[in-house]
């Protein structure tokens, strides 16, 4: 019982890790171009329109720097699936 419960712990805090590098800058910029594209960002946020995405794109780079990638992640944590 304990080895099962101790198994179960342990799975709980993999998928919480696992969560939260989904998230990482570093983690979602996958062509590593230094910039979050609306595409990448559709990982974290499936339901990202493009009004908001341009919203969250303070100086219209046409992409998310890490800066505004940070700040719309605290001010948007995404959904987490239970």
């Amino acid at each position: 019982m304990k080895k099962l419960l101790v198994s179960i712990v342990a799975l709980g805090f993999s998928t919480a890790a696992m969560a939260q590098a989904a998230t990482d800058f570093a983690s979602v910029d996958t062509d590593t171009s230094g910039d979050i594209s609306l595409t990448e960002a559709q990982v974290v946020w499936p339901d990202l329109t493009e009004d908001a995405y341009k919203a969250a794109d303070i100086d219209q780079s046409g992409s998310l720097s890490q800066e505004e990638y940070d700040a719309y992640l605290a001010a948007n944590p995404p959904a987490v699936a239970q």
